[in-house]
């Protein structure tokens, strides 16, 4: 919703008079914009917006991480050039992880399209895995010199890492020579972070001492389970590592810290709003005076100023922002919708919304018809019949449908009823596995088809190849190519016995294998102009009046985020084309999270019968369950995840005061 897409906010008026490159450019952007872009924020002057007494930490909110990562970027290239002007040098704290890539790549592109130099710039990273060799490509020597020291002018002797390989004997005094060593240059001059969803910056994990230094510390099991993707699994992730200490992060001069995605909100959310403590570390920096988080849309989700705006401040009232606040209402005060009174409103902050509707009477009926016509039995239309009130059309009685899967089982996983009912509903459904998910086949599963197919052929010199490939591989190694085929052929065909059990012919199911993602590695390679032809050629080709595409980006490897990226680059290239006038696009969520309530425009309701039918489709998929290479934090197959999560929309729209339904799919239209 476009009200809850860019806040931004400053925290108090002695704040606003530091000269925060940050601060100042976002000022700039935000003096210029339309203001009524913006409804939900309360206009004072120019270039400044109602601060709320919520938050404790002064942060902003940009559209995407590629926006904020550049404005971060351009802070850091001014920091790096004021520093020249003196013959300073600049010393800065870097970050790992996901995080910080965008902000790196921009340097990246600063070095070499605009001259920026580090030749002044003497850096300190954070943190270490340890044990660790600086060689293994899961270490943060390896990610540092690959995201970019290897691609800048930087002097070899001014790069500080912590030596992962130091004996356990040296450890204590090596971390005492850290810490020295920048004590020594004048302190940090700029500390880059990200947050981990323990609220741990650095590895500085729940517990740690707000004046603590460098030192080995135990990692916590949530932040191993984050970390298993990148080691294929979290028996692969080191139990321990080096870090700075909270007391070294805090004596930096400026500490910007990114939060990217909808998985950070609710950390972000306890670090800037809740109380400081040790059992969210992050809290610590509320007490430093030139701090910024820098959110992206997800991220800052659940902050009071955009989650509940009417909480913090006077609202202009759309009608996206209503149904959110009834919602809001109806699950707090526990009451469905045709309950709420006028008390429950006022007593709430929503009395300017009552002024505006007059009765809660008359607000309750109007957001429960608008809630009750986003449920539908018939998610293609429902031929010859009155679709002014169905949120998909009934004048295409058949449509052309293209599902994209970022994965091979995000299909069935997140929308296997819809899918079932545009099949019976006789439309023309394509499906488009946008890519081939070898990655996630484990070296067993892949070892036990190469066997079945070495007994079958016995003189079949491939199969010997993938055995002693597989036999000899060493732990986080990349897979051969061999080996890569093979899994990808044993996705492939999973895929096609769930879509044959659906009924679907094989000649309608695509597979895309986008380039980016066969890198054999968890890091994936960029989107590509190749990608998106890819995805271009095919929307070409079939033209369709719908497409169903994964929205749910809290996925732990982002693979569904690029695939996300490649549907809306596609989009952008082929709107002009007349057929794309009756294509709609609707988003789905499912495995790892599901549209809010007030979020979703489509609900397709599930029979018990049809619920079962959805779970013997993913069980197809053999190789994905027990015991799921990238299961996340959630120990229940994702067939049990996506049951539960199905099961709760429909028990929501119940307890809103709507039908009582077995389980609920949810889509959300995207307009481009």
């Amino acid at each position: 919703m476009q009200n809850d897409v860019i806040h931004i906010f400053f925290f108090a008026s002695n704040f606003l008079t530091r000269n925060f490159d940050i601060v100042n450019r976002l000022k700039i952007k935000f003096m210029n914009a339309d203001i009524a872009s913006y409804p939900n924020i309360k206009y004072t002057e120019p270039g400044k917006f109602e601060e709320t007494r919520f938050e404790k930490i002064h942060n902003v909110c940009v559209n995407s991480s590629a926006e904020g990562s550049i404005i971060v970027a351009q802070e850091i290239a001014n920091l790096i050039k004021d520093k020249q002007k003196t013959n300073s040098n600049c010393i800065l704290g870097l970050a790992t992880g996901s995080s910080p890539i965008k902000v790196y790549e921009e340097l990246i592109r600063m070095h070499k399209e605009e001259g920026l130099s580090f030749a002044n710039v003497i850096t300190f990273n954070l943190d270490e895995y340890y044990p660790m060799h600086k060689s293994n490509i899961q270490s943060y020597h390896y990610f540092m010199h690959e995201h970019l020291f290897n691609h800048v002018d930087i002097l070899p002797e001014h790069i500080n890492i912590p030596n992962g390989t130091v004996s356990n004997d040296d450890l204590y005094q090596y971390c005492i020579d850290y810490e020295m060593k920048i004590k020594a240059l004048g302190g940090l001059d700029f500390q880059l972070l990200g947050i981990g969803r323990t609220g741990h910056i650095g590895f500085n994990e729940p517990g740690s001492h707000f004046n603590s230094g460098t030192r080995c510390i135990t990692l916590d099991h949530i932040t191993r389970v984050d970390a298993a993707p990148a080691f294929l699994g979290i028996d692969n992730v080191p139990r321990k590592a080096i870090t700075m200490g909270v007391g070294t992060v805090r004596s930096a001069k400026r500490i910007v810290l990114l939060g990217w995605g909808i998985s950070k909100a609710e950390i972000i959310k306890k670090t800037i709003e809740g109380n400081i403590t040790s059992h969210v570390p992050a809290t610590y920096l509320q007490e430093h005076n030139n701090t910024t988080f820098v959110l992206d849309i997800g991220a800052s989700s659940e902050l009071t100023r955009i989650k509940t705006p009417w909480i913090v401040t006077s609202c202009v009232w759309n009608e996206a922002l209503k149904l959110k606040a009834v919602v809001w209402l109806s699950e707090l005060t526990n009451k469905s919708f045709l309950k709420l009174t006028d008390k429950d409103y006022n007593d709430n902050g929503m009395s300017g919304l009552l002024a505006e509707e007059g009765t809660a009477y008359n607000l309750n009926i109007k957001m429960f018809n608008k809630l009750q016509h986003t449920i539908t039995g018939w998610p293609g239309g429902k031929p010859n019949a009155d679709d002014s009130n169905r949120p998909e059309r009934a004048n295409i009685p058949k449509k052309r449908v293209i599902i994209f899967s970022p994965h091979p089982d995000d299909d069935v996983i997140s929308m296997g009823g819809t899918f079932d009912r545009l099949v019976e509903q006789g439309h023309d459904v394509h499906i488009a596995y946008q890519t081939s998910g070898n990655i996630a086949v484990s070296d067993e599963e892949a070892l036990k088809f190469a066997e079945i197919s070495k007994s079958l052929s016995p003189d079949c010199n491939e199969s010997e190849v993938i055995i002693d490939c597989l036999n000899r591989k060493k732990a986080n190694a990349i897979d051969s190519p061999e080996v890569r085929k093979l899994k990808g052929f044993i996705r492939r065909s999973e895929s096609l016995a769930a879509t044959r059990y659906l009924g679907l012919n094989d000649e309608n199911v695509h597979f895309l294998d986008l380039p980016f993602y066969e890198t054999g590695a968890i890091k994936k390679n960029n989107l590509s102009q190749e990608d998106i032809n890819i995805m271009s050629d095919l929307i070409a080709k079939i033209k369709p009046h719908q497409i169903y595409a994964a929205g749910d980006l809290a996925d732990p490897h982002g693979t569904h985020k690029v695939c996300l990226d490649a549907l809306f680059e596609a989009l952008k290239a082929l709107k002009h084309n007349t057929y794309m006038n009756d294509c709609w696009v609707w988003l789905y969520r499912g495995a790892w999270h599901e549209w809010e309530s007030y979020e979703i425009e489509m609900a397709v309701p599930m029979s018990p019968d049809q619920v079962l039918k959805k779970r013997h489709a993913i069980f197809y998929h053999q190789s994905q369950k027990d015991g799921v290479m990238f299961q996340g934090d959630d120990s229940r197959e994702f067939w049990v995840r996506v049951e539960d999560r199905n099961r709760l929309t429909a028990k929501k729209y119940n307890d809103l005061g709507l039908a009582d339904y077995a389980a609920i799919e949810a889509f959300k239209r995207y307009h481009f």
